[in-house]
């Protein structure tokens, strides 16, 4: 009798201890444990749940507390006990403030957190005002018209599922399956449409791109028509849980092709684009931009696919961050190349095919890459430049000139009459005249001095064409021009030479050649090598 005494003393004390352990609100995990312990189905207790819902009478905290645990089970949102925090003073920091919260699931349902008032931890005022419409988003209006209508039979299960469930399900993969026809025409017309308002033609090679394109975009406006009306079937929480993680992990590999796709169309474009440039440095810079966005793709949807599984992806980045800091300065010179290769693409010193003189190199461009630049030389060697010294050093672009110049000094013999110099200037100013290749509004052919063995004629002539090859053909048909003039007025041209002359030297004749200054005769024969030089080039333009 004593014992039974002492038990119906203590049994209120005992109650009360329960409570006090298990309605806690002291830490984030003690909330979150509260509401959702005293909502299972071997523990309910929805006043207890209430609890964590502070300034609602407790009809409406009741009402409250149920659909914050139906929108999480309707999204297949499972809570993770384990990484809920148990500091009671936790701090979510976000942006430049901190504040006393913790938000269950950041990415998918940012809206519903707890947060500290005063002593306890409670569901937020935010989370409260939000939670109808949340409700409302998960199970739509027309979700209670169907459960009143579906009749006794309707209820019956098959492997454990009731009927229309199943139904439902076949109805919803009917839909998304029209929707998905539908969207792929639609898309595939206006990414078409677009296509040839940015590109201005029908390239068939970017079509079949585009059409491949918008089969994924059409998968994930299905995948979102499901996303959206599958909590409509109210399975359970583990049911939801794997659905949607399968959903997921679909929209994200579905979202990096739709990237990888639209990556290479962009480039493709851009290609065209710049095609039609003059330079080619845009050229080399489309492989180089395709590989660094696909990368950037393919790196975010990892790690989009890492937080679908549960990895804290912070921590990761944190980590990969030093480690790649301690990469860095493992690898300065990689990262001197790096630094060194976008200034180049900014600056554009050079284009593809250009020939420069950088320092000891001087060769035609070949090709830009990450790390380093080819050069190809005259003698069809390779110098292959790091980008970190080719941006430091001084470069003389040839390929940008508007012209090629070319200077040189004709040396004729002292003994030249002044008529004949006079009249070899008049003819090598009329050749260049006449020569397609050469500017006629720009040129110098002066006697401009007296060398060792010579009398000095400048010729400082401008090429029209920038290309290597063209500029030495164009040379060699000024110079037999010139030694044709030259034949025929009888003007010799100097080499390095000694005379000794012997003035008075009995019944011998100098050796001086003798030059005939006739000046009809000089003028005839100048216009007679200008018509044969204009002969030799019937088809070209004499500018």
């Amino acid at each position: 009798m004593k014992k039974l005494l002492w038990l119906f003393l203590l049994l209120p004390i005992l109650t009360t201890a329960q409570d006090s352990i298990r309605v806690d609100m002291s830490t984030p995990h003690a909330t979150v444990y509260t509401h959702l312990y005293f909502l299972q189905s071997d523990s309910y207790e929805p006043k207890k749940a209430a609890k964590t819902i502070l300034g609602l009478s407790e009809e409406k905290a009741i009402e409250k507390a149920i659909k914050i645990k139906q929108v999480l089970d309707g999204k297949g949102l499972y809570v993770d006990m384990n990484r809920v925090p148990t500091n009671a003073n936790y701090k979510d920091t976000i942006g430049y403030s901190s504040y006393y919260r913790y938000v269950l699931f950041p990415e998918r349902m940012p809206q519903i957190y707890v947060e500290k008032i005063g002593d306890n931890w409670y569901y937020s005022t935010e989370t409260i005002n939000k939670i109808e419409s949340l409700y409302k988003s998960v199970y739509p209006w027309y979700i209670q018209k169907l459960q009143n209508i579906i009749p006794l039979s309707g209820h019956k299960k098959i492997m454990n599922i009731e009927l229309w469930k199943i139904i439902g399900l076949l109805i919803l993969f009917v839909l998304a399956y029209i929707i998905f026809l539908i969207v792929k025409r639609i898309a595939f017309f206006i990414l078409l449409k677009l296509q040839q308002q940015i590109t201005k033609n029908t390239n068939l090679e970017v079509n079949k791109v585009i059409k491949k394109l918008a089969h994924p975009i059409s998968l994930l406006v299905a995948l979102s028509f499901i996303d959206k009306a599958f909590p409509s079937l109210q399975f359970g929480l583990t049911t939801n849980t794997w659905v949607f993680l399968a959903l997921n992990i679909a929209e994200t590999v579905f979202w990096i092709y739709v990237f990888l796709k639209l990556v290479k169309v962009v480039m493709r474009i851009y290609g065209e684009f710049t095609e039609r440039t003059h330079g080619r440095l845009d050229d080399q810079l489309v492989p180089i931009l395709h590989s660094f966005l696909t990368g950037v793709v393919i790196v975010v949807g990892i790690l989009r696919l890492l937080v679908l599984f549960g990895v804290d992806t912070t921590t990761m980045i944190a980590g990969a961050t030093i480690g790649g800091l301690a990469f860095a300065l493992a690898s300065q010179d990689t990262v001197k190349n790096l630094i060194g290769t976008i200034m180049i693409f900014l600056d554009k010193p050079f284009h593809i095919d250009d020939w420069i003189e950088a320092g000891e190199v001087v060769g035609t461009v070949e090709r830009v890459g990450f790390r380093s630049t080819q050069v190809r030389a005259a003698d069809t060697s390779i110098y292959q430049i790091p980008n970190s010294r080719l941006s430091e050093l001084v470069i003389n672009n040839k390929g940008l000139r508007l012209f090629r110049r070319y200077n040189t000094n004709l040396g004729l013999r002292y003994d030249t009459p002044p008529e004949l110099i006079e009249a070899f200037v008049k003819g090598v100013r009329e050749i260049i005249i006449a020569h397609p290749e050469t500017r006629s509004d720009s040129y110098n052919v002066e006697f401009t001095g007296f060398g060792d063995s010579a009398l000095l004629v400048m010729v400082n002539v401008y090429f029209k064409s920038l290309a290597w090859g063209v500029e030495q053909s164009s040379k060699h048909r000024l110079h037999i021009a010139i030694v044709k003039l030259a034949k025929e007025l009888g003007v010799d041209f100097a080499f390095p030479s000694t005379t000794v002359t012997i003035e008075n030297f009995p019944e011998k004749k100098g050796l001086n050649p003798k030059y005939d200054i006739n000046q009809e005769r000089i003028d005839t024969v100048i216009a007679t090598v200008v018509s044969d030089f204009n002969k030799e080039n019937p088809n070209e333009t004499v500018s």
